[in-house]
């Protein structure tokens, strides 16, 4: 019997793909004018793959600093401005798919449920108070606000702590494999992998479970 489901949030409840995309059609209008069909998709392509370098740090300066060196927009975002504007825009970029809203809830009739996600409290906030996700969760742990982040298992056993529930009666569903199943089963939390683009496992990480899209984590909970 599971008695709780603790999830990470990037990815997993959230596309942050999708919210990368929003994120650059906001640059391009801003920055840009009379870009070409054919440039935009280069250019789509390397604000990814800058921002994928960055991944999981605070700073974006060097997403925007490398992306404005490689297509000189018209007007250029002052180094001094660039943090402000990714933190106050990015989080406003993210969409809930009101299906994962019902999953969750339909979780919560079984078990309690939690979220552990890494990143700025106030980005990760603005996230989860945009999408409605505050409302669906007991208890939010954010990296930022706790002084340790995944894969710490310190993250998990703090969110045991805080559900009064053993690991072994948890499960931990995330996208990334060795932040997020290498680091709850450290903590001996069953950890299920999300992997909807179906990526080679190419770590010693064992999951207790791989899916390939969210609703199949309603198989582990009898209804």
């Amino acid at each position: 019997m599971i008695k709780a489901a603790i999830f990470d949030l990037d990815e997993t409840l959230l596309n942050r793909g999708k919210a990368i995309e929003q994120m650059f059609l906001m640059i391009l209008g801003k920055c840009y004018e009379d870009v070409k069909h054919s440039v935009k998709n280069e250019m789509l392509e390397k604000f990814k793959e800058y921002d994928k370098e960055s991944y999981g740090h605070n700073n974006k300066m060097k997403v925007f600093e490398s992306f404005f060196d490689e297509f000189p927009p018209k007007y250029r975002l002052p180094r001094n401005a660039i943090q402000d504007f990714w933190n106050n825009n990015f989080p406003n970029c993210f969409t809930i798919n009101p299906n994962t809203i019902k999953i969750v809830n339909k979780i919560k009739t079984q078990a309690k449920v939690a979220m552990i996600t890494n990143g700025s409290a106030q980005r990760q906030r603005d996230k989860i108070n945009n999408t409605n996700l505050n409302s669906c969760f007991e208890i939010i742990i954010i990296s930022d606000e706790v002084g340790f982040s995944k894969p710490d298992k310190r993250i998990f056993e703090l969110a045991l702590n805080k559900l009064h529930v053993k690991p072994e009666d948890s499960l931990f569903v995330g996208d990334d494999i060795e932040k997020d199943i290498g680091g709850c089963q450290n903590a001996n939390i069953k950890g299920i992998w999300l992997n909807p683009y179906k990526y080679k496992n190419d770590t010693d990480i064992k999951p207790y479970a791989e899916v390939n899209s969210f609703d199949e984590i309603l198989s582990y909970f009898s209804y």
